[in-house]
């Protein structure tokens, strides 16, 4: 049973360097297989979707990257949202600025709007996302979604990214755009959306998430789980990893150990598998103390790990896997 059944929206964030979009391509994955049509959005410009699912770069249009299974029992179309795209189809949308707008476009206006006013690009994206999750009520003819998967911005930026309501709060009063943002900012903060945090266990990718979650509460937008990314192989038990840091391993007898299965041990590679062990050990140290922070948290927490040959399309199926075994999807 997934731990979020009602949720429409799933939004992605993390610091940068813990595989946000990885886990985003995943969750989408494993949404997919649960039989569902996914939308999975970006927002940054980076073009990460494209490279994970090894495609060519993605135009601001809804292109099919997966299928869940063989069986093609579940679809994941991806989309990379410009605001500069937004805007002009904001603009033919609300203001039937068909080939006006695209002038606009090529007199540098979009860009200097979207540049200057921060908040207003904030809600083209967002509300492109609105769009799509609204789209099976709105627009006939065109593909509904069962979830969409957002890979937002940075944790450090996300809860100012969400709260477009705010943003926008010294630009425009009243007017279209201000009824957008009050309608995006509606969906963000009710149960059909989820914003999931991914982490590794490291102090500083840590107190972020701690603090993201602080700013999303206080912002009253929806927290949902946290993902452990890239979690390593838990080789040592926990008196091997005590003897390891106090330094109380017998040298002499490590050696015998390795003469005995056939490696021939000196001091030297004797010296430099037990420095290998003990840093290991103090990383294990300080991984647990990371994830007892995380703990303390009180929200539903998710392991993956790491990948040996980095993120591929296979790699994103086992994941995917994961996260169903785990319950976020």
């Amino acid at each position: 049973m997934a731990d979020f059944p009602d949720v429409l929206l799933h939004v992605v964030t993390g610091k940068g360097g813990t595989g946000k979009t990885t886990v985003a391509a995943s969750l989408a994955l494993a949404l997919a297989s649960r039989g569902r049509t996914v939308l999975l959005c970006e927002v940054e410009g980076r073009q990460g979707i494209a490279q994970l699912f090894d495609v060519p770069p993605l135009p601001y249009e809804e292109r099919l990257v997966a299928r869940a299974s063989e069986h093609g029992h579940g679809d994941v179309y991806a989309l990379a949202i410009d605001p500069e795209s937004a805007l002009l189809e904001y603009l033919a949308m609300y203001y039937r600025l068909g080939r006006a707008g695209r002038a606009l476009d090529r007199f540098g206006v979009i860009e200097f709007a979207t540049t200057i006013a921060p908040g207003v690009r904030d809600v083209l994206l967002t509300g492109k996302v609105y769009e799509a999750a609204r789209r099976n009520s709105r627009n006939k003819g065109a593909r509904s979604y069962d979830a969409i998967v957002l890979d937002a911005p940075p944790t450090g930026r996300i809860a100012q990214f969400l709260n477009v309501n705010n943003e926008l709060a010294g630009l425009a009063r009243m007017g279209p755009i201000k009824s957008q943002a009050d309608t995006v900012t509606t969906l963000l903060r009710s149960k059909q959306t989820a914003v999931h945090l991914v982490t590794v266990l490291e102090e500083m990718p840590v107190q972020e998430t701690v603090d993201g979650i602080a700013e999303l509460r206080a912002a009253n937008l929806p927290v949902g789980g946290v993902v452990v990314n890239m979690i390593r192989p838990q080789d040592l038990d926990e008196e091997a990893r005590k003897s390891l840091v106090a330094g109380t391993v017998d040298g002499d007898t490590l050696t015998s150990i390795l003469r005995g299965v056939g490696v021939d041990a000196d001091t030297a590679l004797v010296g430099t598998l037990l420095d290998e062990g003990r840093a290991h050990a103090e990383r294990r140290e300080l991984e647990d103390s990371q994830r007892a922070l995380i703990d303390a948290l009180d929200v539903p927490t998710y392991e993956l790990p790491r990948l040996p040959g980095g993120a591929d399309l296979a790699g994103l199926y086992d994941l995917a896997a994961g996260l169903c075994e785990g319950g976020l999807a």
